[in-house]
């Protein structure tokens, strides 16, 4: 088998390995993108700028600058929005608690149903 064929099943055994739970998590680094589109992460859970902003810490203002394009996310905060954009319902447990979470109304689980 040539080298190539090698290197692509060994990062197959590795990919299976790490969804699996099974990888050694230190050998792995996480990549943030450069570009988060908030907008779209805040309509795919149905929320109004005051709710979404509200229920995860931010400013209205920062938000819409956001939205705008006047201003970007720095590296932590992309990375808290892919967070939330997928896994909301672990985000409202670590901000709100689990019991907390569930009681938030109709608009708190469409967000973390998703």
């Amino acid at each position: 088998m040539s080298r190539l064929g090698q290197e692509l099943i060994q990062g197959m055994k590795e990919a299976v390995a790490y969804v699996k739970g099974q990888a050694n998590l230190e050998n792995y680094r996480i990549s943030i993108p450069d570009e988060i589109d908030v907008k779209a992460i805040r309509a795919k859970h149905r929320l109004t700028q005051k709710d979404f902003a509200g229920r995860y810490g931010f400013s209205v203002t920062t938000l819409r600058q956001w939205e705008q394009g006047r201003r970007k996310p720095e590296g932590p905060t992309r990375a808290y929005l892919l967070v939330i954009e997928r896994n909301p319902k672990a985000v409202c447990e670590a901000l709100y608690g689990s019991a907390h979470a569930e009681k938030r109304g109709d608009q708190a689980r469409i967000a973390i149903s998703a």
